[in-house]
This record gives C-alpha cells, structure tokens and sequence, in this order.
C-alpha cells in the first residue's frame, strides 16, 4: 500500500525538481532539429517556433527515429517470437509426436499474428514512432496503455515524473493530465461543483495519475485539482503494467535517460551558428549598391533614367560597386561548416554519410559503412528491448487476455523472445561470418566438397530473417529427385540401345535383299 501522506500533486512538484534539468537539454535539443517536438512551457498550437538554419538535424532527427521504428516494430513482422519453456518441450519431446509439436508452433504463430494486428489497428506502431522521435531529442517517453479502452498514449517528459532505485528499478510515476471542464464525465464534474469553486466549460483541470510498486504488483489511482477520485483505485501485476516509461540512454543513479542529440549538441550548436552567419552574409552580399563620387561628372539620376543601349555623358572612375571583399574569409565558415555536417551525417546515419565521393563505389562497400553506422546502436537496441519491446509485448498481450481475442497460457509454459533490434544486429554478424567462412572455403582445394548445402542454406536464410521451411528441400526430396534423375536417365540409355539394336538387326536383312 502507499505509506506516502502526500498527494499525487505534492508527490509530482516535489519530483518536478530534479526533472528540469532533463528538460532544459531536451528544449536546447529541439531548438536545433525540430523546435516543435519539444515546445517550451506555454506553448500551445498557435504558437510560432523559429524555423533553424539548417536542416542537418531535422532530417537526422527523422532518419535516426525512422530506422529505430523499422528497426523495433518491422511491418508485418512480429517484433517478438514465443518459445516454449524447457519443461513444455521435454514433456512435447515425450510424445514423439511431430503433429502435436507442429500443431503448438503454429498456435503460437498465430497468438502472435493476433497481437501484430491490433498493434496496427491501434495505432500502437505509430505512437511508438513517435516515441522514437521524443527519445532522440529528449532522451525519454511514456507510453500508457489504458486497459479497457485499449489503445496507446503517449506523454512527452513534460507530463510526467518518475523515480527509479539505484539499479534503474521504476518505483514511483506520476502522470499530468489537462482536460477542460467540459469533457469530463457528469460524476467528475459534480465532484468539482461540490467543491463551491465555478469552472468554465473551456477551464482547463489537471488529473494526476499515480502508479507506485507495492510488493510484486502495481498499484494506481487518480486526483482531480487535489481530490482522490472514487473508485479510481487499479491493481496491475508486476511484469504486465500499462504504464511504460523508456529512456534512449541509461546513467546509472539517475532516474531519467539522456537523448542522443545530448552527445551532438556541441555540433549542431555550431553548425547552427556558422548557417546562420553564410546565410546573413549571402543576403549581404545578394544586394546591389553602387558609390558615386560626388565631386565626379557623371550624374546618378541620367543613370538611373537611361534605358539599355544609351548613351550618358561621364567618367567610369565616377562610379564603382559597393562590395565586402570578404569571400576568402567565409570560405573559412563554408568549409568548418561542411565537416561538421560530415560528422553529424554519419551520427544520425545518413545516406550522404555511407556514400563516399569517388567514380566508382561499389554496393558492397557501401552496404558495409552502412553496417558500420547501424553497429553503433547496439546500445540503444539493448535498452530499448529490455524498456519498451518486453513490456509493450507482455501488456498486449494482457488487454487481449482480458477481452478473450486470446486465451490465457499457463504461468511460465511460454517465454517471450524479442526478434528484432539488437537480435537482428546479431544475425546480421552471423551473416557476415557465412560469407568470409564461404571465401576461406572456395580458396581451399576441393573445400565445396565438405561443404553441408542444406544445411549452410538454413543457416543463411536464419541470418536473413528468412523462414525458410517452405524454399528448401529436405535431404528426403533431394535423394528422390536424384533417383527419379538417375531412373529417367537410365530409361534413355535403355532405349538408345534398343533403338541401336533394333537397326542393327534389320542391316543384315537390307543387305540381302540387295
């Protein structure tokens, strides 16, 4: 139970404290990129962000957020596999029956396909891309699945507080949200009324949500402007929480995750700068000012009024243009500025970044830069997996329990394994190492002869995310084919000779009857 006397709003301004720091970042961040992902404190949709000079951390911003989506939630693919636990498959294993272990396997497939397509029809997938974008610059998120409207909210760190032990354990959440007066329920509005304070209808209330870890479950309720809603109470078990907080970056004793723009900061701060400097100097050079000497003969307005083809009486000495003669020093700018968007591009993965400059760049080469990038955020991959996929998976799968869309399994007869991520970096290791095994073994004379295809074909088609059950043949269908060959083979020899006997018969006869 909640031995804390505060209340859910003394509890968030007290936790409000130690979160500022993480948001002033995160505003510096999305001044840079996106300004409007993360607006400061009395933004609203009206208001007006300032666009930034350059465009490098938008569109790295976009990029990075894109692959981590593809990357965690593939389309139509699971992000996650169900395996059996070992005592289920020794006791499958004992029945020697390959039909009953077909038959689990694909009533596994299909719990997952079920899961994949109410992320989708619930937008799940979309909301978890735009979480993507809010780890990238603010290093955090909260993703809220309610249990019976079903669905997925997210809360930006401006909305929420979390406290977590020294192993990054989450022990306390506390979440803000605004409605007007208006839109709430007719029980809620009588409770405001009771209150003797009058509300507009376009007043703006705040609800906070408290969620806190009481023994090995979770337990939450609700206030509304200081009262504990009735009836608000919920109980959630330990491992299926609707309520998800993730971060992009771990530091251990801190409660709150660092974004990755927080690394490239000092980058995209000066890049920023030195844009904004060759964009003020290119509209300063962009106009036309002419000096006359005002002791000179030729007159500025018999210029001004003469037409293409004129003649004007003066000395071309009397007039000269205006210029800065500063070309040579903002070349200077031109060129720190195109290193930095080098680095940055390869920071955020960016297409220019994997393509060097040269005539000829071969596909390998750049699939290997590419891999290169994509290795450096195995990290990310592995917080990610553990904060987000796991319990995004695990809560699913709970609303669709709870409206019988699935049937419940018995505790611990199924894990639940993340496929994509981290995982799918590690299978694009196992295939580089198929391919520099498959180079060592042609080098070898006669090494294709200890080679096992099928089996190297299984292994390839695993490192690609292939299934590839239906494209390979068994060694069954293989050795029948090659019979089938041989017979086929053997049965148009048999009626070469036949025929060669059969002509060979007949010459003897023709030569006597001539």
């Amino acid at each position: 139970m909640d031995v804390s006397n505060e209340t859910a709003k003394q509890l968030y301004e007290r936790l409000k404290e130690k979160r500022e720091p993480y948001i002033t970042r995160a505003e510096k961040a999305a001044e840079c990129t996106i300004p409007s992902l993360f607006p400061k404190e009395g933004s609203s949709g009206s208001t007006e962000f300032q666009t930034p000079y350059q465009s490098v951390g938008a569109r790295g911003l976009n990029n990075l957020a894109s692959k981590l989506l593809l990357a965690l939630m593939p389309p139509n693919s699971p992000f996650f596999k169900y395996t059996l636990s070992e005592k289920e498959k020794e006791a499958i294993e004992k029945l020697n029956d390959t039909v009953i272990s077909t038959g689990v396997e694909n009533k596994l497939a299909q719990r997952e396909q079920t899961i994949m397509r109410y992320c989708e029809a619930r937008q799940i997938r979309v909301t978890v891309g735009e979480l993507c974008k809010q780890l990238v610059v603010a290093g955090n998120g909260l993703l809220f699945l309610p249990p019976k409207e079903g669905g997925i909210k997210l809360y930006r760190l401006t909305s929420y507080v979390v406290e977590r032990d020294a192993l990054g354990n989450v022990l306390t959440i506390v979440a803000l949200d605004k409605r007007t007066f208006a839109s709430l329920p007719d029980n809620l509005k009588e409770t405001l009324s009771d209150s003797g304070k009058e509300y507009k209808p376009g007043e703006e209330v705040d609800i906070y949500t408290h969620v806190f870890l009481d023994k090995n479950r979770w337990r939450s309720y609700q206030e509304l402007e200081g009262q504990r809603i009735p009836k608000s109470d919920q109980t959630y078990p330990l491992n299926k929480t609707p309520w998800i907080p993730v971060r992009m970056v771990k530091v251990d004793g801190e409660s709150y995750g660092r974004g990755y723009i927080e690394e490239y900061q000092g980058d995209l701060s000066s890049l920023e700068a030195l844009s904004k400097a060759i964009v003020q100097y290119a509209a300063a050079v962009s106009r036309i000012i002419f000096l006359c000497n005002p002791s000179g003969q030729t007159s500025p307005k018999a210029l001004q009024k003469a037409k293409t083809g004129d003649f004007v009486p003066g000395r071309k000495e009397d007039i000269s243009a205006f210029t800065l003669d500063r070309y040579a020093d903002f070349q200077v700018c031109k060129a720190i500025a195109d290193g930095i968007e080098a680095r940055l591009s390869y920071a955020f993965l960016l297409n220019s970044a994997v393509q060097r400059n040269g005539e000829r760049v071969t596909a390998e080469e750049i699939r290997y830069v590419a891999r290169e990038l994509e290795d450096t955020l195995g990290g990310v991959y592995s917080i990610l997996s553990l904060e987000l996929q796991l319990p995004l998976a695990r809560r699913v799968e709970a609303q669709l329990e709870a409206s019988g869309e699935i049937v419940s399994l018995p505790e611990g007869a199924v894990n639940t394994q993340i496929t994509t991520g981290l995982e799918a970096l590690g299978r694009g290791k196992d295939l580089d190492k198929l391919q520099i095994f498959l180079e060592y073994l042609k080098a070898l004379p006669g090494g294709d002869a200890y080679l096992k295809i099928g089996e190297f074909l299984t292994m390839l088609g695993t490192s690609l995310s292939i299934d590839v059950k239906t494209l390979i043949k068994t060694v069954e269908e293989v050795q029948q084919e090659q019979q089938q060959a041989l017979l086929q083979e053997m049965a148009i020899k048999s009626s070469g000779q036949l025929a060669n006997g059969f002509v060979k018969a007949q010459e003897p006869t023709q030569q006597g009857g001539q």
